[in-house]
């Protein structure tokens, strides 16, 4: 790489961290500028997941900071491992940077496409409407998941040779009790089906990443389990638990770790909302033949936010069936849910009963220390020096999920950079609100929880458990309209805390406590005991 084109890479970094630092993060040291070639500025990353990454989020902030940087239309073109980059012309060192070109004029000529401004789908891939290397399955030995397409952006498309398409590899593991293995070869050779909606992984979110506390070692240690050896440990894994509590991290860190370790692995992740989408497209163009191909013939399907399948009759069905294909043929199958299988609501009883055959684990809250643990690892990650004092004080401000505590670190990085001064307390305190030094506001909900039994004098387990007493039940409904009165936890997330229940049973609370709470003087002046004792600062 010449010294100029260097000198613009470095550029390229200075601006993205003034004016996106949150995007940043410590791998972007990690990638290679290739040079300059063909109106684009080639960077070779070290794997397929960092460039799809890179290509789908941030490829328009690259984009913007190599023309800010080059004073020219200049795109940014990432390429993978196994990508063969274009040739670099040779620049003379005497000679300076060219400046930027005029737009060529309306009148043909040999040169106008060799002279036209780059456009990221040129570079990056087609627009979400065609296909693309992202919606396919991931693979780790090639520039695409699933159907290796090479790159020829500089030949003629008569000129391109067709898509070259890779055999299945055999199955990783067998079924597990309760169902017998279908006879003969797991699967036939995978066609060039394109498998739409893929999600992109985030390199971040690998093992190495993940903070393990009591409250996620389980979780933690079985998705490493599968993630080493799939569809021989735990088949299927089911991991539920509340919103921003770290489902999608150890989902992903499956993902990369099969990805590295099984180089030939079809693996499918997407969310439940893309399957009932393409199965209700599949179903309404008659191409149901397609669909299923899509989710069968594969190696490994990981399924985000399964409970979405509730009262879905023909989705359900559908899934039942694909199912029964993959766990038959030996194929690993990840799920992850807001409740566990047996809390989703109109869920089939043959599905539910298929969703505990594996593995089923449960994610909480992380306690104080856990927090303190994510805050410094997430500032690691993009870069940041976060001192012990900060992370203490923003783990006891914000104790609701990990997302709350990631949007923390993005404030506190933005503050800094803008006022241009390191991160400390007296930052944190102006960045999070608490400009005087106050304690927090917002109080635990074990705090509630310890108030209303000790009133009622009923145990926290009879709260969590079915029990519909009246001597349970209201003391139930009071913890759950306090919490949502003076916490920042969701419906989802107080219904979490009294045995996984649904987040229409904790409005169905609020609404019972409301509405005795006017027709019952005394009742209403104990509701007024509990906010005013539990309020901060109170005796």
């Amino acid at each position: 790489m010449t010294d100029p084109d260097r000198k613009l890479w470095e550029g390229m970094l200075s601006h993205l961290r003034a004016t996106n630092p949150s995007m940043c993060r410590q791998w972007f040291a990690d990638l290679d500028p290739v040079g300059v070639a063909s109106g684009a500025l080639v960077v070779r990353v070290h794997s397929p997941v960092h460039r799809d990454y890179l290509r789908r989020y941030c490829a328009d902030s690259f984009n913007d900071a190599a023309r800010t940087a080059s004073g020219r239309l200049l795109a940014v073109r990432f390429i993978g491992p196994g990508d063969d980059a274009p040739e670099i012309p040779a620049r003379d060192p005497r000679r300076a940077p060219p400046a930027r070109e005029p737009r060529p004029g309306p009148g043909p000529g040999p040169r106008r496409d060799a002279e036209r401004a780059v456009t990221p789908s040129d570079v990056n891939g087609p627009g979400p409407g065609a296909r693309s290397l992202e919606h396919t399955p991931l693979r780790a030995d090639h520039p695409g998941p699933g159907v290796h397409v090479p790159d020829h952006s500089q030949d003629h498309p008569q000129d391109r040779p067709p898509a070259r398409v890779q055999e299945s590899s055999p199955g990783f593991g067998t079924p597990g009790a309760g169902m017998e293995p279908a006879p003969g070869p797991t699967l036939g050779p995978v066609s060039s089906v394109v498998r739409r909606d893929a999600l992109v992984i985030n390199p971040d979110y690998a093992f190495e990443n993940f903070v393990v506390g009591p409250e996620n070692r389980l979780a933690h240690a079985a998705s490493v389990a599968v993630g080493d050896n799939p569809a021989k440990s735990y088949n299927p894994l089911f991991i539920h638990g509340g919103v921003g509590l770290g489902k999608t991290h150890l989902l992903q860190a499956i993902c990369l770790r099969i990805l590295e370790t099984r180089k030939d692995a079809q693996l499918y992740y997407i969310s439940c909302e893309s399957f009932m989408t393409q199965f209700m497209e599949a179903v309404q163009g008659g191409q149901m033949a397609n669909f299923r191909h899509c989710f069968r013939d594969v190696d490994v399907l990981i399924v985000d936010d399964i409970h979405f399948l509730a009262k879905r009759d023909r989705t359900q069905e559908e899934f039942f069936h694909t199912f029964n294909t993959l766990y038959q043929s030996g194929k690993q199958i990840v799920l992850s849910s807001d409740a566990s299988p047996n809390e989703i609501p109109d869920l089939e009883q043959r599905l539910v009963s298929r969703f505990k055959w594996g593995l089923v684990v449960k994610v909480e809250p992380p306690c104080y220390e856990t927090r303190v643990e994510i805050l410094k690892s997430k500032a690691r990650l993009r870069g940041l020096d976060l001192p012990d004092d900060v992370a203490c004080y923003v783990a006891e401000r914000l104790d609701a999920n990990i997302r709350e505590l990631e949007g923390a670190i993005t404030t506190l990085q933005i503050r800094a950079s803008l006022d241009a001064r390191p991160i400390d307390l007296a930052l944190a305190r102006i960045a999070l609100g608490d400009q005087t030094g106050a304690p927090p506001s917002a109080i635990s909900i074990h705090t509630i929880i310890d108030a209303v039994t000790d009133f009622y004098h009923v145990k926290v387990t009879d709260l969590q458990s079915k029990r519909r007493q009246r001597s349970v039940a209201l003391p139930r409904q009071v913890c759950m309209y306090l919490a949502r009165r003076l916490t920042r936890l969701s419906l989802e997330e107080i219904g979490g805390y009294f045995g996984g229940r649904d987040h229409t049973t904790v409005m169905h609370a609020v609404k019972i406590i409301d509405t005795r709470r006017l027709a019952d003087t005394e009742f209403d002046g104990v509701v007024n005991g509990f906010e005013s004792s539990l309020k901060p600062g109170a005796d």
